[in-house]
C-alpha cells in the first residue's frame, strides 16, 4: 500500500469534506476498498500529495487535461485527488475504446499526459505518442515510453489542498458520429458533510468512464463514508460486497439490478442486503417489473431513479414513493431546473403534448470542448439546452419519455450512437448506405443491430463486413448482427426511417424510449 508520513492534524485550509480534511480529522479510518486492499483517510492524502508532486514535476500543472483509462480501482481515488490538488483536469476514457478512437479524444482535447492500465498499452501508447501527448503512465505494465505509477510517488512532497474536485472531461458523441468533449464545471464541496446525507457504506460499480463514478466517489469521501469499489461487475459478487461491508448506498444501472434477478433463488438467499437504505438507478429506462422486483428484495422506499445528460447534468429525479404510482415517469424537474416541451418550429407545447425536450439547468455547457459556442437550435438565448429526447409534460409536473430524437441507443446505462457505427460500415468499399438501430436485449435493455444497402454486384457477406470494423469499434459497439437488404426505407427527403427497421422488434416489448 503506498503510504507516507502520518499524524498530520486538519489545518484551516482544509476545505470540509475534502480529503484533507477526512485525514486531519480521521486519519486512521479506512476510506476506500477495492478487493482486498484498503485506503485510509490519512494515506488517501498523503499519497494525493506526493503524487500530485510527482506529476507537477513532470509538467503537469493547473487546467492541464490528463486523461485517465482505467477500470474501477483503487488507484482511481489518488489520482483524483492529486489532480484535484494540482486544480488540473481530468478527462476520464473508455478502457475499452480502440487505440484509433482514443487517438481523436487525445487529440481534441489536447490532453498533457494519459494514465492507463491496459495489460498491453502498447497500442494507446503508439496514437498517444502520434498526437503529441506529453506524458504517459502505466498502472502496472509499462514498456519502454511509458513511466511507472510507482515512479511518480515523491517522499519529499508539500502539503497541498485541493479547492474543489477536479473538473472532469467526457466525451460523448452526436449526429455527426464524432465525439464531443464535455468539459464539466468543477463540483464545489458541500458546505456541511451532513449535507449530503448520513455517513455509512457506498458500493461503487458505475464505470470511472461516466460522470457517475466518480461523482458517487466524491460523495462517498464528502460525506466520510467508506467507499467500496468494485473493479469489474458481477451479480452475485455486488451482493456479496453488500452483505460484507455492510452498504447502505449504492446507484446503478438497471441492468447490474436485472443480473441479480434472474440468480437462483437459494444464492440470493445467501446474502444479507437488510442494510441498504438508497438504490438510484439511471442512465438506462428501468421495466416497470424490474422496479417491482428491486423494491421486493431491498425493501420499500429505497429504490430513487434520476434522469440527465451529459451536456446538462441532472434533470428529474424520481422519489421512492412515486416508483410504482407513476409508471413511465422520469420524475419531477430537480431543483434549480426547468423543462419546456416545444415543436419543431421552437415554440412551446401545452401539458400533455409530446414534443422535443428543451432544459435550462445550472451546469448546461456553452459550447463543445475546443468548438465553437452552440448554436440556438441546440441551446437557444435563454438558456435551455436541446437534449436530444422527445417527451411530454404532465400537468403535474412529471416527465415522460417516449423517442430519442437522436437514436441513441442505451445497453447496460452505456450510451452508443448509430452515427458513429455507421460511418464504420460505411467505410467498407462494397456497403453504399447503412442504418444502425437499438433492438431489446435481455441482458443490457437494447443492443445495436446494423441493416446495409450494398453497392451493386456486391458479393461481401454479413460476417465479412464485421470483420472490417472489428479493430476500429470497441466491443459493445459492434452490431449484434448484420442485416443486408435491398434497399433501406427512406422518406422523401432521403432520410432514413429508421422507426420502421426498429419496430418489428419492439412489438408486444416494453419500450419506455
Amino acid at each position: 500500500m503506498i503510504s507516507g508520513p502520518r499524524g498530520r492534524s486538519t489545518d484551516v485550509n482544509a476545505t470540509v469534506g475534502s480529503v484533507e480534511y477526512w485525514a486531519g480529522l480521521r486519519p486512521d479510518d479506512i476510506a476506500v476498498v477495492e478487493g482486498e486492499r484498503t485506503l485510509t483517510f490519512g494515506d488517501w492524502n498523503n499519497a494525493a500529495d506526493r503524487l500530485a508532486e510527482g506529476l507537477s514535476r513532470r509538467g503537469v500543472a493547473a487546467g492541464d487535461i490528463v486523461g485517465v483509462r482505467t477500470q474501477i480501482r483503487l488507484e482511481w481515488a489518488i489520482l483524483s485527488a492529486a489532480l484535484g490538488k494540482l486544480g488540473a483536469r481530468l478527462l476520464v476514457a473508455n478502457w475499452r475504446l480502440t487505440p484509433e478512437e482514443m487517438r481523436f479524444i487525445l487529440e481534441n482535447s489536447r490532453a498533457k499526459a494519459l494514465i492507463l492500465d491496459d495489460p498491453d498499452p502498447s497500442p494507446v501508447l503508439a496514437v498517444a505518442r502520434q498526437v503529441g501527448v506529453e506524458l504517459i503512465v502505466g498502472i502496472g505494465a509499462a514498456p519502454g515510453g511509458v513511466e511507472p505509477l510507482i515512479n511518480l510517488f515523491v517522499d519529499d512532497a508539500p502539503r497541498r489542498f485541493a479547492a474543489a474536485d477536479p473538473s472532469l472531461v467526457v466525451y460523448t458523441s452526436g449526429t455527426t458520429g464524432r465525439p464531443k468533449g464535455v468539459a464539466m464545471p468543477e463540483r464545489p464541496p458541500p458546505p456541511t458533510p451532513e449535507a449530503l446525507g448520513p455517513a455509512g457504506a457506498m458500493l461503487v460499480t458505475m464505470p470511472m468512464h461516466h460522470a457517475a463514478g466518480p461523482n458517487q466517489l466524491w460523495t462517498g469521501r464528502a460525506t466520510g463514508r467508506l467507499t467500496v469499489l468494485m473493479r469489474r461487475f458481477d451479480a452475485e459478487q455486488a451482493l456479496a460486497l453488500i452483505d460484507r461491508h455492510r452498504i447502505n448506498y449504492w446507484a446503478a444501472v438497471p441492468t447490474m439490478c436485472q443480473r441479480i434477478s434472474v440468480l437462483p433463488p437459494e444464492v440470493l438467499a445467501r446474502y444479507d442486503v437488510s442494510s441498504i437504505r438508497s438504490i438510484s438507478l439511471g442512465a438506462a429506462p428501468v421495466p416497470f417489473a424490474l422496479k417491482q422486483w428491486v423494491i421486493g428484495h431491498f425493501g420499500e422506499g429505497k429504490l430513487s431513479e434520476g434522469y440527465g445528460t451529459t451536456e446538462t447534468g441532472m434533470i428529474t429525479g424520481l422519489s421512492p414513493a412515486e416508483q410504482l404510482r407513476k409508471p413511465g415517469s422520469s420524475g419531477l424537474a430537480l431543483p434549480n431546473v426547468d423543462i419546456r416541451i416545444r415543436n419543431g418550429e421552437g415554440r412551446d407545447l401545452p401539458p400533455g403534448e409530446t414534443g422535443d425536450i428543451w432544459v435550462r439547468t445550472p451546469t448546461t455547457i456553452p459550447a463543445y470542448l475546443n468548438a465553437g459556442a452552440l448554436g440556438a437550435d441546440t441551446l437557444d438565448p435563454e438558456g435551455f439546452f436541446k437534449v436530444g429526447d422527445v417527451g411530454r409534460l404532465e400537468a403535474d409536473g412529471h416527465l415522460y419519455l417516449t423517442d430519442r430524437s437522436k437514436d441513441m441507443i442505451v445497453a447496460g446505462g452505456v450510451n452508443i450512437y448509430p452515427a458513429e457505427i455507421e460511418a464504420e460500415l460505411q467505410a467498407h468499399p462494397q456497403v453504399l448506405a447503412a442504418a444502425v438501430v437499438g433492438i431489446p436485449d435481455d441482458d443490457f435493455g437494447e443492443a445495436p443491430i446494423a441493416f446495409l444497402e450494398m453497392r451493386p454486384g456486391a458479393t461481401a457477406t454479413p460476417d465479412q463486413v464485421a470483420a472490417s470494423v472489428q479493430g476500429r469499434l470497441a466491443s459493445y459497439k459492434r452490431p449484434k448482427a448484420i442485416h443486408i437488404i435491398d434497399e433501406l426505407p427512406r422518406n422523401l427527403m432521403g432520410k432514413v426511417l429508421k422507426t420502421e427497421l426498429r419496430a418489428p422488434y419492439w412489438k408486444g416489448r416494453e419500450r419506455l424510449i
